[in-house]
């Protein structure tokens, strides 16, 4: 029994000593190579290698022995590259999809025993796209497939979406074929018209989380859209160098022009009409009528009319109206270009304003003494030399909330009028001149009154 565990337990470090190494993941493309790498690698230097063998699932690929060489199961898609006594590479060519699944790489060695990894392969196929606008396709009111986008012989399938400006549906099938791929095939649908013709649209088919964008344009056979222009309303008697283009827009494209008349009459000998266009030597009563422009092309022919009123003298409407409108935007920039020059001086304004109310919160007090040269008399007939001492209720001095210099309220007495005095008398001359009564308060018979000297 103690033998039995000693052998055990030499087995175990020996297991723990090898290993085989692959890769664990590879992806195979239909129709080209690849190979399968497996590497056997040991730390004791006594363990032998027997052989090494190659299985996909349970079905043996090629096994190569030291002692009794290469063994293949089918030589024409599996080999074996170089095989060792360390390693063994499966190679597989073509790779069709039923390759796709699990591969063990088993070595055999002794007194060891076996060991073996495993790798996944998963097998793709790169499709071949193409889309197409679809010919042939003519107007109807009936739903059509105007293009077809494809992508065949891919695996995994891819998806297929549209991208267009317009209304439409689509269809898509997918084939499944022999050797594994996918087919996919979407239709663009819509109800064909001319408009149509020439929009483009894109195709995008996305493989493998890929995106690939085919752009085209469709195409819409269909019969000639005609229109007419040239008459502008003012083609008057005697008007020279007028004349009318037939516009034909068609698929396949126009391959003629007749001018008519609409009462079937011959044109005018006034008119020559040349491929689209009808030229008008001079207007005179006999244009004064309908002409249509037939344009044929491969499908048919269509038509389209035009009415002519000839006038007497020209037409100053439409003139004085393009004159109004232009006058009006002029009118309009001048305005907006006054009012923005307003705006600008109004705001300057403003801003010197807020300077000089600033500059006057600041400085000095607004109230300024009259010159040095003057002061004040009561102008009376009888003597002009008489000094101002008027008692305090005839001159009330007065003082707003803001203090601001005092205000003088005009009373019954005469005017006053200014003359020369002394310097005193030129700092501050209505205060000079003023004298209450003595022993009187001013606090109590005018109010609270200021010092001169608050002013000097």
């Amino acid at each position: 029994m103690q033998l039995f565990f000693l052998l055990l337990g030499l087995l175990c470090s020996v297991l723990q000593a090898q290993e085989v190494s692959v890769t664990s993941k590879l992806t195979g493309i239909i129709g080209k190579e690849i190979v399968l790498p497996c590497t056997f690698t040991s730390t004791d230097s006594s363990v032998k290698v027997t052989q090494i063998m190659w299985m996909h699932g349970s079905t043996s690929l090629g096994v190569y022995s030291p002692h009794l060489g290469i063994h293949l199961s089918n030589p024409s898609h599996f080999q074996l590259v170089e095989p060792s006594n360390t390693s063994a590479t499966l190679k597989i060519y073509p790779v069709v999809y039923t390759d796709e699944g699990e591969y063990t790489c088993e070595v055999t060695t002794f007194p060891g025993g076996n060991v073996k990894a495993t790798t996944t392969m998963v097998i793709k196929a790169i499709p071949q796209n193409s889309a197409e606008a679809n010919p042939g396709v003519v107007a109807s009111d009936q739903v059509q497939a105007v293009a077809t986008c494809k992508s065949a012989n891919g695996r995994p399938p891819s998806r297929i979406t549209w991208h267009a400006s317009i209304p439409y549906n689509e269809s898509t099938d997918m084939v499944n074929n022999t050797d594994g791929t996918y087919t996919v095939v979407s239709k663009f649908l819509i109800t064909p018209t001319w408009i149509a013709d020439g929009m483009p649209v894109t195709c995008i088919i996305n493989d493998d989380s890929s995106d690939y964008p085919i752009p085209l344009k469709l195409s819409v056979q269909y019969s000639p859209v005609v229109t007419i222009e040239g008459f502008d309303d003012n083609w008057h008697l005697h008007r020279n160098g007028v004349y009318l283009t037939c516009n034909g827009k068609g698929n396949p494209p126009p391959t003629s022009y007749t001018w008519k008349t609409a009462d079937g009459s011959p044109l005018p000998a006034s008119v020559r009409a040349k491929d689209n266009v009808l030229y008008v030597d001079e207007v005179d009563q006999r244009v004064n009528r309908t002409f249509l422009c037939e344009v044929t092309n491969a499908l048919g022919s269509r038509a389209s009319r035009q009415d002519v009123f000839v006038r007497e003298t020209p037409n100053t409407l439409g003139a004085g109206t393009t004159g109004g409108i232009i006058g009006g935007i002029i009118a309009g920039i001048v305005g907006i270009a006054v009012a923005a020059t307003v705006i600008m001086i109004c705001r300057q304004q403003r801003k010197n304003e807020t300077a000089k109310d600033e500059e006057e919160f600041d400085g000095p007090p607004a109230y300024k003494p009259p010159p040095p040269s003057l002061k004040l008399q009561t102008e009376q007939p009888s003597t002009q030399e008489s000094l101002l001492k008027s008692p305090a209720p005839q001159h009330e001095i007065t003082y707003d909330e803001e203090m601001t210099p005092p205000k003088l309220r005009e009373s019954s007495q005469p005017p006053l009028h200014l003359e020369v005095d002394d310097y005193l008398e030129q700092e501050n001359p209505i205060y000079n001149e003023y004298t209450p009564h003595e022993g009187d308060s001013p606090r109590e018979d005018q109010g609270f009154v200021m010092s001169p000297a608050v002013y000097v």
